[in-house]
């Protein structure tokens, strides 16, 4: 018996559908696994993750649906192991807006207390506050309850900033049996301990005070606590103990906390060297002795000249990143992005207007200021151009000097001795040359300046890191701390304790008793001296 040319017809076009459809299937399948792909590599070989995101078709709402809060995760840290602050910023946001909609509450969590941080303790914005209580909500939902204890800290973190020490503490008693018995990280006990003893120093409760810092010395031998966390609080303990000495004029006292604050200089957050400063300005002054104080009145001013640009230049990546997100969010809708993009332009094109206007005036006003200046003051302008001529040969004759020293430096032959003076020659550049040269640039030049074989050796011997791995190295190599290499770098000191977690992953080093500091000088100098 055979079958009707229609009935053949139809039999094909179902087993046609029947194939698309499991074709698409597989398809789906195959892109949500480059994300758990993406996920194993992240901490190994950031590169390769970012290979396995960036295979999959654009728009990536089409292909990966319900795993799009992990993606944008997973870009956020890739793009903050490439220092790309802004990007960073943006994939948190979009992250956070996946999360909400897949349901994955701890990923939510996690976006939420990013953007806090940022918001708050960056950019100093009240707003952030609203993250901080959905990531409260959100923790609550996936029953994470470390992320619950980090909410905690980070409100009274907050009032702690603020000078609420009283209710600073309150929150933080309430929850410091908690915080001591989290097994597998012992920092925010740490972190715990330091808020407190400070609070009570400010409250001026002095034995409690006492009580509390001799829990958190006590901490320096324990195997969970980062040596450089512990000694970072322990400097600002002590400069807020000197703080409020000096100002109740018990000046032995306050030398004797300036004095052990002095011992973990390098540790300091900015914070905490710019009251430093403050303090030991106002000591000297106090003594009668003004050239001492003068010098570290001078040291104030350019730490915070810095503290003003980096300030300024991270507010203005952030900005930059919420308009940004904010246009990705809006393509969503069609008409909610032309009604945008029309009140964008019309807002731009005020603005230009008015910006024109007040430079035209501006201008007119300034010509005829300064020709009335050149007929009063040709005298002075006569003087201060040969004392700008003067600076500028000053100037000239320093940048002789560093590139002659550079040179003196580079032809040592002993890499001990070597490492040692250019050590002494970066600390001597950032303390006395910040207000002459750009470090965020310069300092890299001179890297390669004086051990180019050092970057050639790494890239054959371990190709998988990354040029920003490699100058952290470099720095660890030659002696540096992780607050002095953060400085250098101009990012925070997290961010490089991640980077070296991350490289330790791409070398091979996790899980063996040695340390990145102990493994480049045992293991890669030897290879190095070769």
């Amino acid at each position: 018996m055979f079958s009707s040319p229609n009935s053949i017809s139809k039999t094909k076009g179902l087993l046609l559908i029947c194939l698309l459809v499991c074709c698409a299937l597989y398809s789906q399948d195959s892109y949500t696994r480059l994300v758990d792909s993406a996920y194993n590599h992240i901490d190994k070989n950031s590169i390769k993750a970012s290979q396995f995101l960036d295979s999959i078709p654009q728009p990536v709402e089409k292909y990966i649906e319900g795993r799009l809060s992990d993606y944008y995760a997973l870009k956020a840290l890739i793009h903050d192991d490439n220092n790309e602050t802004p990007d960073v910023y943006h994939s948190s946001i979009l992250a956070l807006k996946y999360a909400e909609i897949e349901k994955n509450y701890k990923t939510a969590g996690h976006m939420c207390l990013d953007l806090f941080s940022t918001l708050y303790f960056v950019n100093q914005d009240s707003t952030a506050y609203a993250y901080l209580n959905k990531a409260e909500a959100y923790y609550e939902l996936s029953e994470y309850k470390n992320g619950l204890l980090e909410v905690e800290q980070m409100k009274a973190y907050a009032k702690f900033l603020d000078g609420d020490y009283a209710l600073c503490n309150k929150l933080l008693l309430e929850h410091l049996e908690a915080y001591r018995n989290v097994k597998d990280d012992a920092y925010h006990y740490m972190f715990a301990l330091y808020m407190i003893t400070s609070s009570y120093v400010h409250l001026g409760d002095f034995e409690k005070a006492h009580t509390y810092y001799k829990k958190f010395k006590v901490l320096k031998d324990k195997q969970m606590v980062v040596l450089f966390n512990h000694n970072s609080f322990k400097a600002s303990i002590d400069v807020v103990f000197a703080e409020v000495f000096f100002r109740n004029k018990q000046i032995d006292s306050t030398l004797y906390y300036l004095s052990h604050a002095t011992e973990n200089r390098r540790f300091m957050g900015d914070d905490t060297v710019k009251s430093y400063f403050t303090l030991y300005s106002d000591f000297y002054k106090n003594s009668g002795e003004l050239e001492a104080s003068k010098k570290y009145l001078d040291s104030l001013k350019v730490f915070e000249e810095k503290m003003f640009r980096n300030m300024i230049d991270a507010s203005f990546q952030i900005n930059n990143a919420l308009l940004k997100t904010e246009i990705e969010l809006k393509k969503e809708s069609k008409g909610k992005f032309f009604l945008g993009l029309f009140g964008v332009i019309l807002f731009c094109v005020f603005a230009t207007v008015s910006l024109l206007y007040f430079i035209y005036y501006r201008k007119q006003k300034l010509k005829l200021n300064d020709l009335d200046a050149q007929t009063k003051n040709i005298p002075y302008l006569k003087s201060n151009n040969e004392k700008l001529t003067v600076k500028v040969h000053s100037l000239e004759d320093y940048i002789s000097c560093l590139k002659n020293e550079v040179k003196i430096i580079a032809s040592i032959d002993d890499v001990v001795v070597q490492r040692e003076k250019i050590k002494e020659f970066y600390t001597a550049l950032h303390l006395n040359s910040s207000t002459i040269l750009d470090e965020g640039k310069n300092h890299l030049e001179l890297v390669n300046d004086f051990n180019i074989d050092f970057f050639k050796r790494m890239n054959e011997l371990y190709p998988k890191l990354n040029d920003s791995d490699i100058i952290i190295c470099y720095y660890i190599f030659i002696g540096f701390k992780n607050k002095e290499i953060a400085v250098f770098l101009n990012t925070s000191v997290r961010a490089i304790e991640s980077k070296r977690y991350r490289i330790t992953k791409k070398i091979h080093l996790d899980g063996q008793d040695t340390t990145l500091l102990e493994f480049l000088r045992n293991t890669f100098e030897q290879s190095y001296l070769e």
